[in-house]
């Protein structure tokens, strides 16, 4: 009898599931028009990090139109909640059986856009070039989805919009602000240019890297440029310092260890025909293991000595901020949204993906509650979606969209009826 009941349930399960996936993808092309329209309005309006005042009040009105309640905790992005009426979804104490954090984050960056196309950024030298105006685009196209169908919703979606990604201190600031009290899991996805259009990548593990920026200042001796054997050039200490920074990764962490380190400012001068003594340079610092994270500091420090010290300098790592952690998928999590990547689009949606050193402060989140990062492919040569995230050229194919609003909500109607 009990196996009987046990089977009985499980056949009613798997239907409801069928239902909603039907139901998603009804619903899911209805709302394509409107995810496309949201995606274009936020790219014609960005604003950087902790700037997005107007991106916060659009949000806000969208989830107005939806009957969506939200919160304000910081100054800029919201959070949102939406309440499932699945004969379940509430404890007798009022707490939600489950409660699944969804996140999208919205400022821009400081870029200026160079392509043709109509909806162009309106804000001169700010550009969303990340793809954050189609996380918004899809996290709502998800909600309007959801908002129609919560008696399928075993449980709470609590949908963040977060600031201030860009600069790495978005997701802190939404976790000290309790975003995460009662979250049993959590979801995101990046739009990605590496990742063929139509298909999106969730696998587990490592998938974003540690996050570090650092500063090196060089002091020599300043000279007139006629007599540069009075002095010591900082310039050509910071110069070589570049070079040999790169050593690191060719010759002091294994060739199975991903990292990179980049050096994206070197400064120095007054004048002309002057020999330089003072110059400074900065960059970032990025790794997947705990072991390579640990070393690189010090050995950026050694380096950046030693070598202006070969050359009558002195030099010294003033600054080493560790920005954020890395991105790691969990297990069971990454494994639930492949299943929700086959349900609702089809095995064929489903992407491979190695992983990048870029950075993303999602990792904050999921350091904390169990959760997965996806990869929503927008890789399209024949529409010229080929720049990477960060160019000025950086466009996207809005086609998969309404694919990741389709799966944020797939994602959450199964792990709620979990």
């Amino acid at each position: 009898m009990a196996g009987e009941q046990a089977r009985t349930a499980s056949e009613s399960q798997a239907r409801g599931t069928a239902d909603a996936t039907a139901r998603i993808r009804e619903l899911g092309r209805a709302a394509e028009p409107y995810v496309i329209a949201q995606r274009r309005y936020f790219h014609q309006h960005p604003e950087l990090s902790l700037q997005e005042v107007d991106t916060t009040e659009a949000i806000a009105r969208e989830l107005d139109a939806m009957c969506i309640p939200y919160e304000r905790p910081l100054d800029t992005g919201l959070v949102a909640t939406l309440a499932g009426t699945a004969p379940d979804a509430y404890r007798e104490d009022g707490s939600p059986r489950r409660r699944l954090l969804i996140r999208a984050d919205i400022d821009a960056l400081a870029v200026t856009e160079r392509t043709d196309v109509p909806f162009a950024s309106e804000r001169a030298g700010v550009m969303h070039a990340c793809g954050h105006d189609c996380h918004i685009a899809m996290q709502l196209g998800a909600l309007r989805v959801l908002a129609q169908m919560t008696d399928a919703l075993h449980g709470e979606v609590r949908a963040v919009f977060q600031p201030s990604e860009e600069n790495g201190q978005g997701a802190r600031m939404m976790i000290d602000a309790g975003v995460l009290d009662g979250v049993d899991g959590a979801y995101a996805a990046h739009i990605w240019s590496e990742v063929d259009a139509g298909t999106i990548s969730c696998e587990a593990g490592p998938r974003m890297a540690n996050t570090d920026w650092f500063r090196v200042d060089v002091r020599g001796t300043s000279c007139h440029g006629a007599m540069p054997q009075r002095g010591a050039d900082a310039i050509v200490a910071a110069a070589e310092i570049v070079n040999n920074l790169q050593t690191i990764v060719s010759r002091d962490l294994s060739p199975y260890e991903p990292a990179v380190v980049t050096v994206g400012e070197l400064h120095g001068g007054t004048a002309r025909n002057v020999i330089a003594g003072t110059a400074y340079l900065t960059g970032t610092a990025r790794t997947y293991s705990d072991t390579a994270h640990d070393a690189m500091p010090k050995l950026i420090a050694r380096i950046a000595q030693h070598t202006a010290a070969a050359l009558g300098a002195e030099a010294e790592l003033t600054d080493y901020t560790v920005a954020h952690g890395a991105v790691v998928n969990d297990e069971a999590a990454s494994a639930r949204c492949r299943r929700a990547i086959e349900r609702v689009l089809g095995p064929e949606a489903v992407g491979r993906y190695r992983g990048t050193l870029s950075g993303e402060d999602f990792s904050e989140v999921l350091r904390r509650v169990p959760g997965v990062l996806a990869f929503v492919g927008t890789r399209n040569p024949a529409l010229g979606a080929t720049f990477a995230q960060h160019s000025c050229f950086y466009r996207v194919d809005e086609s998969v969209l309404v694919k990741g609003a389709m799966l944020a909500a797939q994602y959450a109607v199964d792990f709620l009826a979990e």
